[in-house]
């Protein structure tokens, strides 16, 4: 099922066009809340439905990346079977497969390396630069609301 925003309810405005002239600061702002309210809530159902949508989508995806995976696993076996193989035609097969086994825990150690320094990176999980994001903009509207009330603004009416 595909969403588009014409799947959202329509949001009936509390007050009528006429009343809007004779309406107090404080039933605009009770208003003004109220749609806010309602368009976040459509938002979020709109992004859950998106978000559902897409992870079926990214399920397969990696579930087929998960069978190529075992797939190329068995490749890199009958490779290195194939290396110790051609090794052993040179040299004892013992030796060939210690050979072919200390440069896979090389690679793996190496492997291994960067994949800590990787995840000292990622930590911690918060995304700090979302919420200094959102303490910004949660400052501003407060510094607005002040603004407005500090300048006369106190709900009578026009």
């Amino acid at each position: 099922m595909t969403s588009t925003l014409n799947d959202r309810p329509a949001v009936a405005p509390a007050l009528h066009v006429a009343d809007r002239g004779t309406a107090s600061t404080a039933e605009l702002v009770k208003l003004a809340a109220e749609q806010v309210s309602t368009l976040v809530r459509d938002e979020l159902k709109l992004a859950q439905i998106e978000l559902t949508e897409k992870g079926k989508r990214a399920g397969l995806g990696v579930g087929m990346f998960g069978g190529a995976g075992v797939v190329a696993l068995y490749g890199v076996g009958a490779m290195l079977a194939a290396l110790i193989i051609g090794l052993a035609a040179v040299m004892p097969a013992w030796l060939a497969a210690l050979i072919v086994g200390v440069a896979l825990f090389a690679v793996a150690g190496v492997l291994a390396l960067v994949g800590k320094r990787q995840v000292k990176q990622a930590v911690p999980a918060m995304p700090q630069e979302t919420v200094a994001s959102v303490k910004a903009d949660v400052d501003t509207v407060s510094a607005s609301i002040k603004h407005y009330t500090n300048n006369g603004h106190n709900g009578s009416t026009r």
